[in-house]
């Protein structure tokens, strides 16, 4: 057997041997086995969280007879507490017989015919864990062994420390990887067909993101504020061959004139005061993938001279540099504003209008998309039901949904969406009403100009019923049945509203085919 300096020094080379504690843990108990009785070499923690011994590692010969425990041992109840309140922390033998916590652990760990040698691992004088070597037959330790043993616990316990740094590490990467797997299943869901109105409303404009998000070309979307201009970013990125890299989104607006060149270009130490080390901007960090200019008709003279710089040459120079960086990216960039009388203006540089708008995309309002209402009003109040709390979403009352179609909606998909949250909190059970359309959301200016319009002779019940299905028809292009259809516009049954457009002589699609026919 070695000298104790020795062995104290071999064994800690080869446990610090690798960054896989089992790894380790194999080239220890290869050294062990030949110094000392040992079969088994466990490394163990005790899980306050689970309530049993976890394995961490463990080596044995694959020839041996000893029986190796399972990974994970619960512990009866009470005895963990038991285990904290004894002082565990010399070397001893375990002695199943006398003791009674290790009595206790019999059942599970099959102690006879066996010698168990437990090592206590602190830190910092906080018991972690042990290390077990298991020996067949019994009475197999001497007290020199015991002793010299006794001197491997350090090295043991900063290599069990660090292999459970590690495996938090580990738990923590796999957390994140999920999140990212999850947002980017959340933002690539919007960059297809499921963005509601892709089929419908806006068709047209997926098409033209289908055509162009294969390619590396930049793109300007245009269209009035709240129209979803962010969401057909969003699609042409996560449709496109760089959907893996970063994507920076930057409201032009919302910074301030000083620090814009800062924010979009980065500056290097010491350019302004205040500048204390090099900073990356938003066009570095999306390198690789995609930057989205939000209101770019906000963006000063003095960056957009570097914006022009960057589409032409593909490199940034930091504020207070003096090198060019390259960067391969794709801009997009997106404004409600009139681009070209802001040129006329000499508020937005031409050369610059020019580089952008080599691919325009019109996103169009919500009153040029009406037929999208139904499936907008049915999505936010999914999401906001889930927001609030509400197990389940509340229903829309009967002529709710038409009566949101008739709506010119100014702010577009945002006001719809601050609608049915506004609804949702004035929800007092029953059906959404949605009676309150509108920037005074009371009605008042409905009802001024009812006042002062001339009055109109009565309908009869029959008459005004005709003339609001017949409104509701037009709005669902003739459809009846299914979403955005006819009957759940009005909130009716289908077979229902066929049955009343028959007894008002209504035409519709079904019957015109049955005409056709003979039938």
């Amino acid at each position: 057997m070695s000298s104790s300096d020795e062995f104290i020094k071999e064994i800690t080379l080869r446990i610090c041997s690798s960054l896989d504690i089992n790894e380790s843990m194999s080239s220890a108990f290869e050294y062990l086995r030949h110094q000392v009785p040992v079969d088994l070499l466990t490394l163990f923690i005790l899980d306050e969280r689970l309530g049993a011994v976890r394995r961490i590692a463990n080596a044995f010969e694959n020839s041996c007879h000893v029986t190796v425990p399972e990974e994970i041992l619960p512990l009866p109840e009470g005895l963990l507490e038991k285990v904290a309140a004894r002082n565990f922390s010399a070397p001893f033998i375990v002695d199943p017989e006398h003791d009674e916590i290790f009595r206790a652990l019999a059942p599970v760990m099959n102690y006879k015919g066996i010698t168990d040698f437990m090592v206590p691992l602190r830190i910092r004088g906080e018991l972690l864990g042990g290390l077990v070597l298991r020996a067949g037959g019994e009475g197999r330790y001497t007290a020199e062994q015991v002793k010299l043993i006794g001197g491997i616990a350090k090295p043991f316990a900063i290599a069990l420390a660090n292999a459970l740094a590690h495996e938090e590490v580990l738990r923590f990467q796999a957390v994140l990887l999920d999140d990212k797997r999850f947002l980017n299943r959340e933002l690539y869901g919007s960059a297809a067909e499921d963005i509601i109105g892709a089929n419908t409303g806006l068709r047209n404009v997926m098409e033209m993101v289908r055509q162009v998000a294969p390619l590396n070309n930049t793109v300007l979307l245009l269209g009035e504020t709240g129209t979803g201009k962010e969401l057909i970013a969003n699609a042409i990125h996560f449709s496109s061959p760089r959907k893996q890299g970063p994507f920076i989104k930057v409201n032009c607006g919302a910074l301030p004139d000083s620090l814009i060149d800062s924010e979009l270009f980065g500056h290097e130490r010491g350019a302004f005061t205040g500048a204390l080390a090099e900073s990356r901007g938003r066009f570095e960090r999306a390198d690789g993938g995609t930057i989205f200019l939000d209101e770019i008709g906000e963006l000063p003279p003095s960056a957009q001279v570097r914006l022009l710089r960057v589409l032409q040459n593909h490199e940034v120079e930091r504020v207070g540099g003096k090198r060019a960086i390259p960067v391969n990216i794709r801009v997009i960039a997106a404004t409600h504003r009139n681009l070209q009388s802001m040129m006329t203006e000499g508020t937005f540089r031409e050369d610059l209008w020019y580089r952008l708008s080599g691919f325009p995309i019109i996103v169009p309002p919500v009153r040029q998309r009406k037929e999208d209402i139904p499936a907008l009003t049915r999505h936010f109040l999914a999401v906001k039901s889930r927001e609030f709390g509400m197990s389940i979403p509340p229903s829309v009352a009967p002529g709710a949904l038409l009566r949101l179609m008739e709506y010119d909606w100014p702010g577009n998909v945002r006001e719809l969406e601050n609608l049915v949250e506004r609804e949702l909190i004035r929800h007092q059970g029953g059906p959404l009403a949605f009676d309150l359309i509108g920037p005074n959301q009371t009605g008042e200016a409905k009802t001024v100009a009812a006042g002062n319009a001339a009055p109109s002779p009565p309908s009869t019940l029959d008459q005004a019923m005709s003339a609001h299905i017949i409104e509701a028809m037009k709005a669902a292009n003739g459809k009846i049945h299914g979403p955005g259809g006819a009957a759940e516009l009005l909130g009716m049954n289908p077979n229902t509203l066929r049955w009343r457009l028959d007894k008002l002589g209504i035409s519709y699609r079904r019957r015109e085919r049955g005409r056709s026919t003979g039938k």
